[in-house]
């Protein structure tokens, strides 16, 4: 089982879109796949069209039972977030082994799964530690944008510290640029910019803007579900074969 957190601290990278996209491109290329959302705001859930549950990521990490499971009407199972989750940075705080307990409920699905997508908050947290001791890889949508860069400093010295005192097998599978148009100077700059500092983790794959990507989790809907024929679309089912051979490595 492949575990693989979608991270950026930084807001409007697209990276619960990644997450909904990758979860469902997997599940069409014929993989199980298991999509946790591990962020408060719950947008990964409402993106994959499931309501609030009564049991939720929140309600495991807690210790109130196992991990909730529900499948969505696309055949994607997902552990769904609740807004209550944004109390637990607090609550977990002083618990024994806090850092390992998402680590602990995914290992009761082993089995079960050939890849775990984990959206992760936007933020460096007890949450995302949890996600980060639990993974093997890490995924880092970045926008083709001026301050692409911003913040990655301090990104890479966290996930540097979980890997030398939680995690050794952690490892960045790639860096995803997102929002690209080739038409732009400016965003082919910045590739380039983002190629050079990282020049083995970018994938090869530019997630292209695209309308029916934002309008997708409006409907609940995956861009699978929703325009199977759009760029989005295409550009996700790339990432995916980008995503399978890097991990058969």
């Amino acid at each position: 089982m492949k575990i693989i957190s979608i991270l950026n601290h930084k807001g409007g990278v697209g990276k619960t879109t990644t997450s909904a996209s990758l979860s469902a491109g997997l599940t069409t290329s014929g993989y199980k796949v298991l999509a946790i959302d591990i962020d408060g705001q719950a947008n990964l859930t409402h993106s994959l069209g499931i309501g609030l549950q009564e049991d939720n990521i929140y309600t495991a990490l807690k210790g109130q039972g196992k991990l909730p499971i529900y499948r969505n009407e696309e055949g994607i199972d997902i552990v769904p977030s609740t807004l209550d989750l944004q109390a637990a940075e607090l609550e977990l705080a002083n618990e024994p082994g806090r850092e390992l307990l998402l680590k602990r409920l995914i290992s009761s699905v082993k089995s079960s799964y050939d890849f775990v997508i984990i959206d992760c908050p936007p933020s460096l947290g007890i949450l995302t530690l949890n996600a980060l001791t639990a993974s093997q890889y890490i995924i880092i949508p970045v926008e083709a944008e001026t301050l692409a860069l911003q913040g990655m400093a301090k990104l890479l010295t966290v996930i540097d510290k979980v890997k030398n005192v939680l995690n050794e097998h952690l490892e960045i599978l790639g860096i995803l640029i997102t929002k690209y148009d080739n038409r732009k100077s400016l965003n082919k700059s910045i590739l380039e910019t983002i190629k050079k500092h990282f020049p083995d983790k970018v994938f090869e794959t530019c997630i292209r803007d695209n309308v029916s990507l934002a309008e997708a989790p409006s409907r609940g809907k995956d861009i699978f579900a929703y325009a199977p024929k759009s760029n989005g679309a295409t550009d996700y089912q790339l990432v995916c074969q980008e995503i399978i051979a890097r991990t058969k490595k």
